[in-house]
């Protein structure tokens, strides 16, 4: 089950928008909390052309919880220079010792997951420390490994995304899109803001080419959707320094801010039109503050209140959701102000 705000047209029904003191300041308030999801939201079953893969055992809603699940293994990696991999053989040892302590069910579920190594490395590499090269996720500042989540397959538009809780030290999965029972998740195990070819070759080291459906388009499409991955990812590079709230002063400046608001929407637009959910609550925000920098009050609360959702839905304690929510009652009481000045004249 989702979570509901209050729709934004609420705020033109009541006549006056005097809120108690001891209220929060944001008019959209959550009524309910995020569902865990009932028991049996997943199997794992044989997936076409990619060996296991988990599939819904019934249908889903956005926000809906896949999986929450604790690193049966986690180290700390070894210091390397930006861009270098890890060492192997530090990296080996170091997940052996942890694999060590494991009951044997939880190191028969390890040595059960697939992974990708080259000849050599099949020869003279602990196949212990290329599972977790293979299957291991970011925790923090950590690496962990989650046998259950590892099953889950790759795309390149997926369905779900996923969080580390450092308070539960649980990775947690949750649908992004509406999944009917049978469908199969899929997660990103790359950055999706590349061309279909720079996605394939990042792949390369995971051992398999992608087929998803956003790889199998036919080529006006597929060249369309490179196009649209390549202006995005552009586009949240150029914005980046321009996220702050302080209005722009000289003439010149306040002219670029309304063109970056416009430009902003478009952005939020073609994020939405490609259908990477992994970065709906990125472009929200940037068209949210983009819009108050010009003080377009009604637009930034409701791109804010867009991306607080988001941001809540996947973790509701999160830095990032405790900014948007700041974001979304500050630009509504700035937008309440604008319309009693506006109403009272």
């Amino acid at each position: 089950m989702r979570f509901h705000i209050i729709s934004v047209i609420s705020i033109f029904t009541f006549p006056t928008f005097a809120t108690p003191a001891t209220s929060k300041p944001a008019l959209w308030q959550l009524q309910y909390p995020i569902c865990p999801g009932p028991p049996g939201v997943y199997i794992v079953a044989p997936s076409a052309g990619k060996g296991l893969g988990v599939f819904a055992a019934h249908d889903l809603e956005i926000g809906d919880i896949v999986m929450r699940e604790t690193p049966v293994i986690k180290i700390v990696p070894p210091k390397v220079a930006k861009g270098r991999p890890y060492p192997m053989s530090i990296v080996s040892k170091l997940v052996r010792e942890e694999f060590e302590a494991l009951s044997p069910d939880a190191q028969e579920e390890v040595l059960s997951l697939t992974y990708h190594a080259s000849s050599a490395e099949k020869t003279n590499t602990d196949a212990l420390g290329i599972i977790f090269r293979t299957n291991a996720y970011n925790t923090g500042d950590k690496v962990g490994l989650f046998p259950k989540i590892a099953r889950i397959n790759h795309a390149c538009r997926p369905n779900t995304s996923y969080y580390w809780s450092e308070k539960l030290n649980k990775r947690i999965v949750y649908a992004t899109r509406k999944i009917k029972a049978g469908e199969e998740f899929f997660v990103s195990y790359i950055s999706l803001l590349l061309t279909q070819e720079e996605r394939q070759k990042q792949l390369d080291r995971y051992g398999f080419t992608c087929h998803c459906e956003a790889c199998t388009q036919e080529r006006e499409a597929q060249q369309a959707s490179d196009n649209r991955r390549t202006i995005i990812k552009k586009a949240f590079a150029n914005f980046e320094p321009q996220l702050i709230l302080e209005p722009p002063r000289s003439s010149k400046a306040k002219e670029q801010a309304r063109k970056n608001a416009k430009a902003s929407v478009q952005l939020a637009e073609l994020v939405q039109e490609e259908g990477l959910a992994d970065y709906y609550a990125k472009a929200y925000r940037i068209a949210a503050i983009s819009h108050a920098r010009v003080e377009d009050w009604q637009p930034a609360a409701i791109w804010a209140n867009r991306g607080y959702e988001l941001r809540y839905m996947e973790d509701p304690q999160s830095p990032n959701t405790l900014e948007l929510y700041q974001l979304t009652s500050t630009f509504i009481s700035n937008w309440e102000s604008e319309l009693r000045s506006r109403f009272s004249t």
